[in-house]
């Protein structure tokens, strides 16, 4: 398998400054604000209704406004602030309040109750109560618990970035000293943005507002027209279908088993322009092995749920009961072998090279060090956060299982397996995963360690799939840090910034999922993609649940998990990694067929390839070189008018609502 030229443009694009800055400024502070009480919302209107997401975009759309009001008020932004915004971003961003909407749909839904999970739900994850659902209410007594220990978790996981995180990174970067390759991405795009906020650029500004005004002309048909109109009208109004169109009883009978939808998300075609070539082309070869497929497995007696009329999520649904449950428990642990001998083999070469150079000998005073002028804390400062983190997760979670949830079914879950969790587990997997990282620019994981130690445990319940496990990859946390080194930040930046953003998020997240839940039921046609998606999404999560449950015998669990299945999957993802490297043919390839065999659903992809084609053929054909450039700014002024439009559409929904929606604080 070789690194081809699109890999290779992803590498090495930035070396590590000499100095370093403080990223906090009252002008990153306003930014945060704006996207945790403006974007994140939006964020969340857009994926309820359409499916789509503007985290990568909203972070973008942030950081080029404050570039050209910094440029305007002749200001010269340093590439730390840039690096903190970009993070605060992502936080506010991440924690939008999607959850707690989910919690009180999957305690609702007709899938997880015929199931039987329902009565086991912990009234600490969720009230089940269908009076206390009934009132679309956050403010009650029996919220308090959820959203208690919600609120401490996220606590735990902001503070948990300068522990276990913080120790692999010295571990890696600073003693082993490895290159990262994929730090420099992220790194490159902001320094470019820092050094062009004194420059009379004018590109950048043409390019967003065309990815602009596109987003805007299409949010105002895909997502302004619907929303309003329902608000006024009590039905939306649609002119492009929403999320896909269902082609499945046109087609079932040349392609039996096989769910048919098409999307006309531009979106998604805007992401296809975007994402390396190589990849979606291999989320192609996942379409026509499934339509190949699954008729074979149908008329073989595989996909035996299916039959003539059921609609495409119900098709999906059969599917993955009957066969791709298991079938994708085997590609998952192909995956992560493939992983590892990826990572092997560079191993290997990065020893050779270290032998070369006569640099075999590891430093390992230098965990000790503190560039004091990088803002380094303490390594021993990091070994206490982990341990009293880890010490708290397993505390509260053995409480809450165990104690917390009712009279017991069955054995106690041992405290021996947290800690085995939170002391042996968590520190080998990061370590493995944050030196994959650094030498190949890819994370590794090892599948089904959770799922399987449940369910070996002894524990019958439901509470511990819900509880707060110290089961935790630190890898994405060690790759922060190396971008922040890259970009000049100081460490002491990143402490300032979680203490802003902190109670920033858990004031919106709260406020703005208790708005959205008071204007109806969610999902419900107001919100069209969670109303298609969520139940799907809520049967896979159950099913794997029920395996625990006290009669989990005749669990559907065990009726959906096969070992033979899980086989194929397994051996048949190794055999075509096997004949694809023979080819020598491009990682992102190689990957991307490895994943596509997995169900792959053509309303997705099909836009996405025609966006890559375009992309591909014209549009680097058309601009050159610029092309790189170019599709980033693009794609996050298409996001920007998206996130432009569902703000005012959600600003009209909530005036509309508000009329007879008041918040019952």
């Amino acid at each position: 398998m070789r690194e081809d030229k699109e890999f290779q443009e992803y590498r090495n694009l930035i070396k590590p400054p000499d100095t370093f800055d403080e990223g906090i400024s009252w002008g990153t502070v306003l930014m945060g604000l704006f996207v945790g009480l403006v974007m994140a919302p939006a964020n969340v209107y857009m994926n309820l209704v359409a499916g789509l997401h503007m985290g990568g975009a909203a972070k973008w759309v942030t950081v080029l406004l404050y570039v050209e009001i910094a440029r305007r008020a002749l200001m010269k932004l340093k590439r730390a602030q840039i690096f903190v915004l970009f993070y605060m971003c992502g936080a506010a961003m991440a924690a939008s309040g999607q959850d707690w909407l989910w919690r009180q749909f999957f305690a609702q839904s007709e899938e997880i109750r015929k199931m039987g999970l329902t009565e086991f739900l912990p009234s600490w994850f969720v009230p089940t109560d269908p009076a206390v659902l009934g009132q679309r209410n956050f403010f009650m007594i029996e919220w308090l618990w959820p959203l208690g220990i919600g609120a401490l978790m996220m606590l735990l996981t902001r503070i948990d970035h300068f522990g276990l995180g913080y120790v692999m990174y010295k571990l890696t970067a600073d003693v082993e000293e490895l290159p990262f390759p994929m730090a420099p991405v992220g790194a490159a795009g902001m320094t470019a943005l820092a050094d062009s906020s004194n420059e009379r650029e004018t590109w950048r500004t043409k390019v967003f507002a065309m990815g602009g005004a596109l987003g805007i002309f299409f949010g105002l048909i895909y997502i302004g027209l619907p929303s309003i109109s329902a608000a006024i009208l009590g039905k939306p109004l649609r002119i492009i279908p929403i999320p896909f169109v269902d082609l499945t009883s046109y087609t079932e009978g040349v392609l039996p088993a096989m769910p048919i939808m098409l999307s006309f998300d531009l979106g998604l075609v805007v992401t296809g322009m975007v994402m390396p070539f190589m990849a979606i082309m291999g989320s192609l070869f996942g379409v026509v092995f499934t339509m190949v497929i699954n008729p074979v497995l149908h008329h073989t007696g595989v996909l035996m749920s299916w039959e003539p009329g059921l609609n495409a999520m119900e098709v999906v649904r059969a599917n993955v009961f009957d066969f791709y449950f298991s079938f994708n428990l085997g590609l998952m642990f192909a995956v992560a072998v493939i992983g590892f001998l990826h990572m092997y083999s560079k191993l290997k070469a990065r020893k050779k090279e270290a032998d070369d150079l006569g640099a075999t000998k590891v430093r390992w005073s230098k965990l000790l060090e503190r560039k004091r002028e990088r803002g380094d804390i303490p390594i021993w400062v990091g070994m206490v956060i982990y341990l009293g983190s880890t010490l708290t997760y397993i505390g509260l979670a053995y409480y809450l299982v165990n104690y917390g949830s009712g009279p017991l079914a069955g054995d106690v879950f041992p405290l021996w397996l947290l800690m085995f969790y939170g002391f042996i587990w968590t520190p080998f997997i990061s370590y493995m995963s944050a030196r994959m990282e650094g030498l190949v620019g890819m994370q590794f994981q090892i599948p089904f360690i959770r799922e399987a130690s449940f369910m070996l445990s002894g524990y019958k319940g439901a509470a511990i799939w819900y509880a707060p496990i110290p089961l935790h990859n630190y890898a994405g946390q060690v790759l922060d840090f190396r971008t922040m080194e890259l970009t000049g930040t100081r460490f002491s930046s990143l402490i300032k910034a979680e203490a802003i953003t902190y109670p920033l998020m858990i004031v919106s997240t709260l406020f703005f999922a208790q708005f959205i839940w008071s204007m109806g039921p969610v999902p419900s046609e107001m919100f069209p993609y969670a109303n298609e998606f969520w139940e799907l999404n809520a049967y896979q999560q159950g099913l794997i649940a029920t395996s625990t449950l006290p009669d989990a015998a005749t669990s559907p669990f065990r009726e959906a998990f096969r070992l033979d299945y899980l086989g194929a999957g397994f051996g048949g993802a190794l055999l075509l990694y096997a004949l694809l490297v023979n080819f020598n043919l491009p990682v992102f390839l190689v990957y991307g067929m490895i994943r596509g065999l997995d169900q792959s659903l053509p309303h997705a992809i099909i836009p996405t390839i025609i966006g890559a084609m375009i992309g591909r053929y014209g549009c680097r054909k058309w601009f050159g070189d610029k092309w790189p450039q170019y599709r980033i700014v693009f794609a996050a002024g298409f996001g920007a008018g998206l996130g432009l439009v569902s703000m005012m559409s959600l600003g009209v929904v909530f005036m509309l609502k508000s009329v007879n929606v008041v918040l019952p604080l």
